[in-house]
């Protein structure tokens, strides 16, 4: 039976290649099917590759080679929920290592211009937390960061 909702993501001819990056860099993620161009359209020729269907840590996608026209912003992110600085690590520097880029507060752009936020559950946890005091000093903390420092966000806890 066909899924009832599928994230599309739209690709300048690389979907495939990020199908793949993001399979073999993230837990419960993987290729699940690559479709070619029954026929040519705007941005290809039939044979090349239309569409891929992929999982990127449990979420069902569709990557679509469908050119140039509408590039990826930061109005859609993955979020990646990380519970140690190594995994922290791990994930913000495989996306930059990969051609990405960082930004601040925990995101990043992988090459295809995908953003990603490489977010500590101590850092989740902390912004919400009742205590008006410990929130503030983990987003104030927060602010001042590109990849997100566990260490120094228990610090800004403590105070």
């Amino acid at each position: 039976m066909p899924r009832k909702n599928t994230v599309c993501l739209w690709y300048n001819g690389t979907a495939e290649e990020a199908a793949r990056f993001y399979a073999n860099t993230f837990p419960d993620s993987a290729v699940d099917a690559v479709h070619l161009a029954p026929g040519a359209y705007p941005s290809g020729k039939q044979g090349d590759v239309l569409t891929v269907e992929f999982t990127v840590m449990g979420i069902p996608c569709l990557g679509l080679n469908g050119g140039p026209i509408f590039p990826h912003t930061e109005a859609f992110s993955f979020q990646v929920a990380t519970d140690d600085q190594a995994e922290t690590d791990h994930y913000w520097d495989a996306i930059i290592g990969n051609g990405g880029q960082a930004s601040t507060c925990g995101w990043c752009k992988d090459k295809w211009g995908l953003s990603w936020q490489i977010t500590p559950r101590v850092l989740t946890d902390a912004i919400s937390n009742p205590d008006p005091v410990i929130s503030k000093r983990a987003f104030e903390a927060m602010m001042t960061m590109s990849k997100i420092d566990i260490a120094a966000i228990a610090i800004a806890i403590t105070g």
